[in-house]
């Protein structure tokens, strides 16, 4: 659990800077990083969560 909130924390602090970059910049690719980012970071986070309810329903 630790590492997925250093995970988390990663992420969070990777889209908030990609976003701080485009608002500086306009540089659009920023912005699509961030994008990029976050719908990788709901990915992982959906494919983690049903693997933890697989692990519950198997126990049971």
């Amino acid at each position: 659990m630790f590492l997925l909130r250093i995970i988390g924390i990663l992420t969070l602090i990777t889209i908030g800077s990609g976003i701080v970059a485009w608002l500086v910049t306009r540089d659009r690719r920023y912005l699509v990083l961030s994008g990029r980012v976050a719908k990788w970071a709901l990915v992982f986070t959906l494919v983690v969560l049903v693997l933890m309810m697989a692990e519950r329903l198997i126990i049971l």
